[in-house]
């Protein structure tokens, strides 16, 4: 497959970097043996030279090693030709010539705080994405589209740079309003105050995924004193998504940024599993943090009577008091359950090794008193008791507990109708889901680890391990580097990177968060979310239309009131430049007839024949037909991606008549969200329409054309008074 244009270019000065890095750590490596192979003589000054010299030598080694991944990942072209690369060290040729810029170094500001109303004499800037040492993707962001098109350079533009240069060459006034349009409304959500949350709302198009990511780049940069300790959580609705727009964040030296989905701040538990709607909505209810802590607050219960047990001939009593006051001492602090139980414990024991000691009548010294407590600890219905009146428990056990045993469930949702405790009914051996995600980290929340089990040796335990793979497959590409991580876990924690720190951490605190698709969150889900950052600085990117889980946001106020006060803004993205204007057209009609609250959008790019209609009796095959001929008219073209979007039931066999094409993605329309592809093929829009949110998802993720294949008739508003549109008819 032929590389991308540009990509060969850049691969070239990325390979001279990465060779003088490694004539760099040589020159390192040989000065540090030269400098052990003197030894230890001479004077005790000579002796603390050399090993000053050794301990520089070390740790310039250990900077190259640590900037292997992602050396280089960004380039600004200035308006009189100047061109500096932006990296996470800076790097010089044998001439003293700089080749490379450190991130943090004066010269590298405009990559981050340059933007279309304030270029700052930034032509274009470039995000370059490599895969261990291989320019992997290019990105670019025009700033100033009038010295670009003055320097000539327009065709060496990739990606939305491209595609924004290319509408301002319109000969005509109305597409340069736009493009300015486009830049002012995208500065104004990028330099937005860190202090409150902003909500960036915007039809299917209109680049909000981009500009927040811009925005976070520009936060990180311009605060790095406030967010360098805690970094920036991004939140993507698939790990699918999150490759899809890895390359548009670039990497700030060990700080950066996490992204990850909603169950990846979960680490250990699979909730791959989609639930139901009806299941969804009622799990995602703010009442079910009530419910949570309802049921935890069960496993601290009082027993009905006293106790008694015998040791070496003696009666001890575990009275129903005692209990009572060691539970009230052990909940004064409001530790999390397992880590209160631990209280409760050595409360309880000390009380009965208080009775035990009058019942012996002798005195007793603090050794014989610790040893008689450890042996009462020992004793099994002591230990029984005490787990019966404060049980040890994981976050999963709770909720496979909660909602597989009925009266725990009664007790715990008094308040919850008989018919929704029904529909959380479910055998306890049935996998998690993305909507029990939210409630496990409640519960973990008010449960807390049982104590021992981060008991630490001198290497890292089994669960260690498994632990640090779970991290791996969750945040692998972007910031953590698998093999990376599989080094400093080996040794001390201390060396871990902020964005590795806070992977293996579920309790850490964000400087700032950024959530794409936050039409979708739950109350519950926005409760996980605000756990990770207490000081509530959000970048919130949305679009109402699009709400497609029964739990998620009809209504910003509604959604955000409650959590943010008035301590939030919103910001309203209208022009779409990314999808053409008669798909675009297309997608509302249906929307405005389904009664979806569609945001304003002008569609400026025309496309001819961008949306076609298909009938046909076989609409899978059809659908298959069609998406090979757009993938081999792509392949011959220079390249580009396809989609076959299917309603849920029809995605394995749709996947089945395109297996052999992989240039093809199959795909639901949840699945679909977030992501663009040149081509898009929707089977049966009626089916996929049965969540209008799902089809206005569907419809506007081609930037070049739309094909609708159906044998059901097409929903209301759907391909009705099409200018350009296609129709065809292969009914047998």
């Amino acid at each position: 497959m032929q590389d991308a244009p540009g990509l060969g270019t850049e691969q070239a000065v990325i390979d001279l970097m990465y060779t003088r890095l490694d004539e760099l750590r040589a020159e390192a490596e040989t000065r540090l043996a030269s400098t052990r192979r003197e030894g230890p003589s001479g004077t005790p000054q000579n002796r603390s030279e050399r090993d000053a010299f050794a301990t520089l030598y070390e740790d310039r080694i250990a900077t190259l090693d640590a900037v292997e991944d992602r050396l280089c990942f960004g380039r600004i072209d200035g308006a009189s030709g100047e061109r500096h690369y932006i990296g996470r060290i800076g790097i010089s040729d044998p001439e003293h010539v700089p080749i490379l810029t450190d991130w943090r170094a004066r010269a590298a500001a405009p990559f981050y705080s340059a933007t279309s109303r304030d270029p700052q004499g930034v032509v274009n800037r470039r995000h370059i994405t490599t895969v261990g040492r291989r320019v992997a993707a290019i990105e670019d962001d025009v700033l100033d589209i009038d010295a670009l098109k003055a320097s000539g350079r327009n065709a060496e533009l990739i990606g939305e740079g491209a595609l924004l240069a290319a509408l301002s060459q319109r000969r005509t006034g109305h597409m340069s309003d736009i493009v300015a349009t486009i830049q002012a409304e995208q500065d104004a959500v990028v330099r937005a105050p860190l202090a409150e949350a902003l909500v960036v709302q915007g039809g299917p198009g209109t680049g909000k995924t981009a500009v927040a990511l811009h925005r976070a780049a520009f936060l990180l940069y311009h605060h790095r004193q406030r967010l360098e300790a805690s970094g920036v959580l991004l939140i993507g609705p698939s790990t699918r998504f999150l490759k899809y727009i890895d390359h548009v964040l670039p990497s700030l030296g060990e700080t950066g940024a996490i992204s990850t989905t909603l169950a990846g701040l979960v680490p250990g538990v699979d909730a791959q599993a989609r639930e139901s709607d009806e299941v969804a909505a009622v799990k995602g209810r703010a009442s079910m943090a009530r419910v949570i802590a309802r049921a935890v607050r069960e496993r601290q219960r009082l027993p009905l009577d006293d106790q008694e047990v015998m040791i070496d001939g003696r009666v001890v009593v575990i009275r129903r008091e005692d209990i009572a006051d060691a539970q009230a001492h052990a909940r004064r602090d409001g530790s999390p359950h397992n880590i209160a139980r631990a209280v409760f414990a050595k409360d309880m024991i000390r009380r009965l090794a208080t009775q035990l000691s009058d019942l012996l009548g002798e005195g007793l010294g603090k050794m014989d008193r610790r040893e008689l407590e450890g042996d009462l600890r020992d004793v099994r219905e002591i230990r029984v008791a005490l787990n019966l009146a404060w049980l040890p428990l994981t976050a999963e056990q709770l909720l496979r507990d909660l909602f597989s045993r009925p009266y725990l469930l009664d007790h715990a949702a008094p308040r919850m109708s008989r018919a929704d405790r029904a529909l959380l009914h479910r055998r306890p051996d049935v996998p998690f889901t993305d909507a029990d995600v939210p409630l496990l980290d409640e519960a973990f929340d008010l449960l807390g680890d049982i104590p021992g089990g981060e008991a630490r040796g001198s290497g890292p335990t089994k669960e260690e391990i498994e632990y640090a793979r779970g991290v791996l497959d969750i945040f692998g590409g972007g910031m953590v580097n698998a093999d990376l991580l599989a080094r400093r876990m080996a040794g001390t924690r201390a060396r871990l990177t902020v964005a590795e720190r806070a992977a293996l951490d579920r309790r850490w605190a964000f400087g700032h968060v950024v959530v794409d698709e936050a039409q979708e969150l739950s109350p519950m889900a926005w409760r996980m979310l605000l756990r990770r950052c207490p000081t509530k600085s959000f970048t919130i990117v949305g679009d109402i239309a699009q709400t497609a889980s029964a739990a998620g946001a009809r209504d910003w106020s509604e959604a955000l009131d409650p959590i943010f006060g008035d301590a939030w803004t919103e910001r309203t993205l209208t022009v779409g430049y990314r999808i053409p204007a008669s798909v675009a057209n297309s997608a509302q009609a249906f929307a405005l007839a389904a009664g979806l609250p569609i945001s304003p959008l002008s569609a400026v790019r025309e496309v001819s024949d961008a949306v076609r209609f298909t009938r046909s009796d076989d609409p899978i095959a059809e659908a298959a037909r069609i998406a090979r001929g757009h993938a081999d008219r792509l392949a011959a073209s220079g390249g580009g991606t396809s989609a076959i979007i299917a309603p849920d039931g029809e995605t394995a066999a749709a996947l089945g008549a395109v297996a052999d094409v992989a240039e093809i993605s199959v795909l639901s329309a949840r699945d679909a969200k977030g992501l663009e592809f040149d081509v898009v093929v929707i089977i049966e829009p009626t089916l996929i329409g049965a969540r209008p949110g799902d089809l206005y998802v569907a419809l506007t993720r081609p930037t070049s054309i739309l094909e609708v294949v159906y044998s059901e008739p097409l929903p209301p508003g759907l391909g009705q008074g099409m200018r350009g549109s296609g129709r065809r008819d292969r009914s047998g």
